[in-house]
């Protein structure tokens, strides 16, 4: 059986990848990742997720994957990092089966109003009614709270289905979980904001009043760091660090 204080500590850990991944100051997260079991064979699943970036105006949703792109990194490098993301979530299905000993198959996280949800979800993905592009579909639909309009005409008839669907039919109960988190601005080397963790702001606030009153140093990136350089970093509490290893700011 596992504790509390284990799964508190795997959220913070995906907290952490996530706000790692992005490269721009953010308003509200979203994923969603699956996984679904194949006897004698190794599980399969999906994972992906969306940011809203900051800004007077509401701008449109990123989509995670295309983060690459637009940002000038690396792809290989950003591919583990995602992959490293979905191992965690994975570790999460774990320790949630030993808590409950239920499987979810589906799962979906949001970041936003300082609060950290994550919803369990039990459907049979298998024997869905939607395939895994349907499902995209719907839960951007339905998570991202785009307009209507928004979608093509092959995707308005896809949620269309789903609204038909769910009047005559009622899924499973979902688990709910919710903690609140701090958002804290805290420069890196592409001055971005990172969100911290009820715990995490009070052991940092706890940790400055217990250091000597001295003048405070100003470092400088007197160089672009390398690959290894920044991976170092992460753990250091003068930085805080996105996977932009090769970001270029335009």
């Amino acid at each position: 059986m596992t504790n509390l204080s284990e799964e508190k500590n795997i959220y913070s850990e995906i907290q952490k990848k996530l706000f790692y991944i992005i490269p721009e100051k953010w308003e509200s997260i979203y994923l969603y990742a699956s996984v679904i079991e194949e006897p004698q064979r190794r599980s399969t699943g999906e994972m992906y997720f969306y940011y809203f970036p900051k800004g007077i105006i509401k701008k449109k949703a990123v989509n995670g994957y295309e983060i690459p792109g637009g940002f000038n990194i690396d792809e290989d490098v950003y591919s583990k990092l995602i992959t490293d993301l979905y191992d965690v979530i994975k570790k999460l299905r774990q320790v949630w089966f030993q808590k409950t000993q239920k499987k979810w198959t589906n799962i979906t996280i949001s970041i936003e109003n300082f609060q950290f949800k994550v919803e369990y979800d039990y459907q049979n993905l298998k024997m869905s009614q939607f395939d895994s592009y349907e499902r995209h579909v719907i839960w951007r639909y339905l998570y991202l709270k785009l307009d209507l309009e928004l979608f093509d005409k092959k995707e308005k008839q896809i949620i269309k289905k789903y609204m038909n669907f769910m009047v005559n039919h009622t899924l499973p109960k979902r688990d709910l979980y919710m903690e609140g988190i701090y958002k804290q601005p805290v420069k890196n080397i592409v001055d971005y904001e990172k969100t911290l963790s009820v715990e995490e702001a009070i052991a940092r606030s706890e940790k400055n009043e217990e250091m000597p009153k001295e003048k405070k140093k100003h470092h400088f990136l007197k160089k672009k760091p390398v690959i290894e350089d920044i991976i170092e970093m992460e753990d250091d509490e003068e930085f805080v660090n996105n996977q932009i290893l090769n970001w270029k700011k335009k």
